[in-house]
């Protein structure tokens, strides 16, 4: 993986790195930087006007351009200075890494760009939206800490197996809809396939409710007064439309709370409501008072419920800090946690580090272990030092028995014990037997071979994932669902070569007859309305008066014979004539 020369990239785990694509700039065509160009001179001659105000001169310091699509060691050559990263990714990635990437500091961005068709917005991630709208705000510290924050709550949140289908629906869909050649009958099969995982969602998990909080804030928040708020939002900042439609007063603002909550959202259209932050440090104390209700936080009977009905690797952290990563089902009593049990593949670690002769090869099988206090002890097995446990006769190769306030029973011949932080993490047994004695269920029996035995008189913490991820998920499982570049076609490329041309142009401040120029390339000219707005653009900086109105009556032509295209039309057209917008990038 490229870093960069970004000491943040150097330091990003091997399970995240999988996911990073190399940018390949030379993927750009001409097209694709007009498009960029466009966006960029309308979102800076708007939002300098309507953004928060660190916005404008954070393009500057995000390393970005007006003229070009960023490169990804500018950007991290800017980024660097202020602690954070930026990596190239395919589309839409899970959110539990997303939310990892951030924790760490890094900016996921889309490899690819819209096309121009989808110029005002796309449902798709790409460049544009990554870039231009993540990026120039994060030089503001207090939402840089809240970015990072979000990150690092949102990595624990409770997945559920519908969330991972509505991932896959809607990658596959927004994958399809940026293709030139997809058909009528793909993008109807994943939009009809989409709505199917939506309606059987059941109940919101964690990372759906927390997602909801990222959409009202981190893409598409205000901050100000419900009176006079401003973007800052990146959903927002990098739509050209809907930046502008937003600040209507038919789209009404709210102040946001921990209500939010309570609003889905539709990444396929225009947000019926805006929540609107007096200050960033809002956003966190919401953020807080949503993290005080999930597993990672509350534990317990609640969180291995979450654990298990996620049907995926979580890990539950007793209190004496062992934690248990693996995939839990139901076990013992509903009503009480007593005894936990894994499926498949399970590894123990402390302090998200995994435990020597503790890895998944070691627990292929599962794992098991009581919860709870020891019946008639006055101290928890957790706070028992080696010496208090050599009085008790816990010896390395005597037979101990532990009986459970729960009735659960551990009977063997003690092999080991770990401590850490004058905690007591893990017991070993050989010869064991794990019974409950008010059920009579056998829990393990001595033939099984070695007992590990966690300890701890409560489950603290449950969160999705693992807790050593370098070690336990050292390959993840990355969508099939791959975005492809379509090679271009023979008509295609005599468009890209145009925009080429034009860009050669106003780069090398050619002196050109334009008139003749439009003669020239009439007919491919004729397919272009964004081409006409840049040579209208030339033709008013060289004050080529006659080329211009007949540009423009061109750009008439084509907005009144397709009415989706009147507003850009009229955006390209205003700035193309006003001479006095100061680009400062």
């Amino acid at each position: 993986m490229e870093t960069y020369r970004n000491p943040v990239l150097a330091s990003l785990p091997a399970h995240l790195r999988q996911f990073v694509v190399p940018q390949n700039y030379a993927r750009y065509s001409a097209i694709d930087q007009a498009v960029w160009r466009y966006v960029m001179r309308q979102n800076y001659a708007y939002l300098k006007e309507v953004a928060y105000y660190p916005y404008i001169p954070g393009l500057r310091k995000a390393g970005l351009s007006i003229e070009r699509i960023p490169n990804l060691q500018a950007m991290n050559d800017s980024l660097s200075q202020i602690g954070w990263g930026a990596v190239t990714v395919d589309g839409f990635i899970p959110p539990s890494a997303f939310m990892e990437f951030q924790a760490h500091r890094v900016l996921v961005i889309a490899a690819d760009i819209r096309q121009l068709e989808h110029i005002e917005y796309t449902p798709a991630p790409d460049i544009i939206h990554e870039s231009s709208g993540h990026a120039p705000i994060i030089g503001e510290p207090e939402y840089a800490a809240y970015l990072q924050y979000f990150g690092e709550i949102g990595s624990k949140a409770m997945f559920s197996a519908q969330d991972f289908q509505l991932y896959e629906a809607i990658r596959h869909l927004s994958i399809l809809k940026e293709r030139s050649d997809v058909t009528k009958e793909e993008l109807n099969a994943a939009e009809a396939a989409l709505v199917d995982v939506q309606q059987h969602m059941g109940e919101p998990s964690e990372m759906a409710l927390l997602s909801r909080l990222h959409w009202w804030t981190v893409e598409y928040g205000l901050i100000g007064t419900v009176e006079d708020p401003k973007i800052y939002g990146a959903g927002l900042l990098s739509s050209i439309g809907e930046s502008a439609s937003c600040m209507q007063p038919a789209v009404p603002k709210l102040d946001y709370t921990i209500n939010a909550l309570d609003y889905s959202y539709d990444i396929t259209t225009a947000q019926p409501q805006l929540f609107v932050t007096p200050d960033f440090k809002h956003l966190r104390t919401i953020l807080d008072e949503f993290a005080d209700t999930m597993a990672f936080r509350v534990g317990g009977k609640y969180g291995m419920n979450l654990a298990i009905d996620s049907g995926n690797t979580c890990t539950v952290v007793y209190s004496s800090g062992l934690q248990v990563s693996g995939t839990f089902q139901q076990i013992g009593r509903e009503d009480v946690l007593t005894y936990i049990r894994t499926i498949g593949p399970t590894a123990l670690a402390i302090e998200d580090q995994q435990l020597r002769g503790h890895s998944k090869a070691q627990h292929a099988d599962g794992f098991g272990s009581p919860v709870g206090a020891v019946a008639g002890w006055d101290v928890a097995l957790e706070d028992c030092v080696p010496q208090e446990l050599s009085d008790r006769g816990w010896l390395v190769g005597q037979i101990v028995e532990i009986q459970f306030e729960s009735g659960i029973v551990v009977r063997g011949q003690l092999l080991d014990q770990i401590f850490h932080e004058s905690k007591l993490c893990l017991l070993s047994f050989t010869d064991c037997n794990v019974q409950d004695n008010n059920s009579g269920e056998i829990y393990f029996e001595p033939s099984w071979g070695r007992y590990d035995m966690a300890v701890g008189e409560n489950i603290i913490s449950v969160y999705f994932g693992s807790a050593d991820k370098s070690a336990f998920e050292s390959k993840i499982s990355v969508s099939q669902h791959k975005t492809n570049i379509v090679p271009e076609n023979e008509d295609r490329k005599l468009h890209i070569q145009l925009y080429a041309t034009i860009r050669a142009l106003r780069e090398e401040n050619k002196a050109i007859d334009l008139q003749q120029f439009l003669q020239e390339h009439e007919f491919l000219l004729s397919q272009n309305w964004l081409a006409l707005v840049e040579l209208l653009e030339l033709a008013m900086d060289s004050s080529q008066t006659d080329a211009a109105s007949r540009i423009e009556k061109k750009l008439g032509t084509l907005s009144a014979k397709d009415a989706s295209l009147k507003k850009l039309i009229a955006d390209g057209i205003r700035l193309a004539k006003d001479q006095e917008t100061e680009i400062l990038l």
